[in-house]
């Protein structure tokens, strides 16, 4: 039932004595339907692309009486818990569909099940991913405790075949009708918990489990202090929805030196959400990155994509947060290179300058607008208290596949977190500038296991990545003589080209023939009847004949 905001607001000031800490563990999995990151938040609808490759976090609970079991996707994103039934269309499937293999929910084998609003359930995200249905009240069993009626969706129309616990902001709902206590809340109400609040532990890209500490904080999960800085409300509503931080500094550093990278940007309004699996900074910046580790764009599988072997370097990124005396995060290289697609057999390289090597996507893309994210690949790194009493975050370094265990819980409602000191000057941080352009002194760091470092805008830029057997590009089998004696602009005349991609100097561009698209801003192309003409900028001599094939960089030596 959908109860007031006077109504949560007072449970919020509610204290129990005998509030305790609540630990849920969770479980890295395959990822068997849809990138669920995208948030609800339509504008960024055309800047966040599907993911269904490298998992998410998911932990396991019971639904109903007798309790149902099912595994649901965790999600600081999003706040609602929702389920598919297990009548809906995407679990009864036949055929090569693997159905809900996580679990689903039947109405009707609870009979503590109580409808809380039929037709108001309804999610989509930007992916195209979306369930509807009905809100519904049952028992809900989380780890030790039990919620005699969470306030939960049932997808009756779904194309995911799992559920979502979301643990955010209350008034990011999908209900539009009503508020109700969302999980967070409801443990609080319940007394399972003294305050609102949560931490967050998911250990490296290659632990199988973390965990999730209601009510709480494990000193032993993170090395250094915990420092706590302000959450932002929504810019347009003044309403608290989204874990929003400042993000106001990075670094490069390698053994070959350190880079301040820069943004137009800075301070970014970034939103710590752990139902992304990748994260998604400004193009500016993100451009810097990708500078730095070789990185390159591919339209064949709409990524950067980096070499496998760029996991073993020592190289990382620092994320400062909050302005100088704020918490700093060291992202590694070996946490931002992420397989492809699942299993052992990973794409190739087909030319270019990592011929033969396995490519596999970098863990920070581009975005062109907010809300920018910083998903699994940076969560894994920090160990974060997300209180939503107080409106703050507590953030450290994480320590990777701790075991030992030192349980502090929250001391009252509305406590601040346990052994945090807050971040000076918070105020006043939005006024600071961009720093200095980048010199990339740290890429050949970054770059040194390969004998060919790359740059991500450098002429050589030219490659494939072969997704299987056979490339995912086609190309006309057809070699032309290309006079190519005065560097840069090279005018070549193709007949009917199938589908091509060229580095340009203002990006990435590809372009069809009787249907031009174009990624840049500059050297647009010109068609002419049908022929295509396209401008490319090498940047070096080379002479003599290419073939359309492509089979090795067109901007050979000369």
């Amino acid at each position: 039932m959908g109860i007031g905001m006077g109504s949560i607001i007072c449970s919020l000031l509610v204290s129990f004595i005998n509030a305790q800490v609540v630990q849920w563990d969770i479980a890295r999995r395959e990822r068997l339907g849809l990138e669920l990151g995208a948030r609800q938040a339509r504008s960024i609808e055309e800047v966040i692309t599907n993911d269904e490759l490298n998992g998410g976090y998911f932990a396991t609970c019971k639904i109903g009486t007798p309790g149902q079991d099912v595994t649901l996707q965790l999600d600081t994103g999003s706040s609602d818990i929702w389920v598919p039934a297990s009548s809906s269309g995407i679990c009864t499937k036949s055929g090569s569909s693997r159905g809900c293999v996580l679990g689903s929910y039947s109405p009707r084998d609870s009979p503590s099940f109580e409808d809380a609003g039929k037709g108001d359930f309804s999610i989509t995200y930007v992916d195209g991913s979306n369930a509807n249905g009905d809100y519904f009240t049952d028992v809900f069993e989380i780890g030790d405790a039990t919620i005699p009626d969470m306030t939960m969706g049932l997808g009756l129309e779904t194309n995911i075949p799992y559920g979502l616990v979301g643990v955010g902001y209350a008034l990011n709902e999908a209900s539009k009708s009503f508020i109700y206590l969302n999980l967070p809340i409801q443990m609080q109400h319940e007394g399972l918990i003294s305050t609102i609040a949560y931490s967050l532990w998911l250990n490296d890209l290659d632990a199988s489990t973390g965990n999730i500490l209601f009510g709480g904080i494990d000193t032993e999960k993170y090395k250094g202090d915990l420092t706590r800085i302000n959450i932002y409300a929504d810019t347009r509503t003044g309403a608290f929805t989204s874990f929003r931080v400042a993000l106001t500094s990075m670094q490069a550093v390698s053994d070959s030196g350190s880079d301040t990278l820069s943004s137009k940007e800075f301070p970014i309004s970034v939103v710590l959400d752990s139902g992304t699996t990748l994260s998604y900074l400004p193009t500016d910046l993100v451009s810097q990155m990708w500078e730095e580790v070789g990185a390159l764009y591919s339209n064949d599988v709409r990524a950067a994509v980096i070499p496998c072997s760029r996991a073993t370097n020592t190289g990382y990124f620092s994320f400062g947060f909050a302005g100088p005396g704020g918490p700093v995060i060291n992202l590694t290289m070996d946490e931002l290179v992420l397989p492809l697609i699942l299993g052992e057999n990973q794409p190739h390289f087909e030319f270019g300058p990592y011929e033969g090597q396995e490519a596999y996507r970098f863990g920070v893309q581009s975005s062109s607008a907010e809300p920018y994210l910083l998903g699994d690949t940076f969560l894994r790194s920090a160990y974060v208290v997300y209180d939503l009493y107080n409106n703050e975050i507590g953030m450290a370094a994480t320590d990777f596949n701790a075991t030992d265990s030192n349980v502090v819980p929250f001391e009252g409602s509305g406590a601040r977190i346990p052994s945090a000191t807050i971040a000076p000057n918070q105020d006043s941080i939005w006024d600071t500038g961009s720093p200095n352009p980048t010199t990339y002194g740290a890429s050949n760091g970054f770059q040194e296991d390969h004998e060919n470092s790359v740059s991500a805008s450098a002429a050589c830029g030219w490659f494939s990545v072969a997704l299987g057997v056979a490339s995912a590009v086609t190309w006309n089998t057809r070699t032309r003589n290309v006079s190519l004696s005065t560097p840069g602009r090279h005018p070549l005349v193709w007949n009917t080209i199938d589908y091509i991609i060229a580095p340009m100097e203002g990006g990435w561009m590809q372009a069809e023939s009787g249907s031009v698209q174009v990624r840049t801003l500059r050297n647009l192309p010109e068609s002419e009847d049908s022929q295509l003409r396209i401008y490319l900028n090498y940047g070096q001599r080379s002479d003599g004949e290419m073939s359309l094939k492509m089979t090795q960089p067109p901007c050979a030596a000369a």
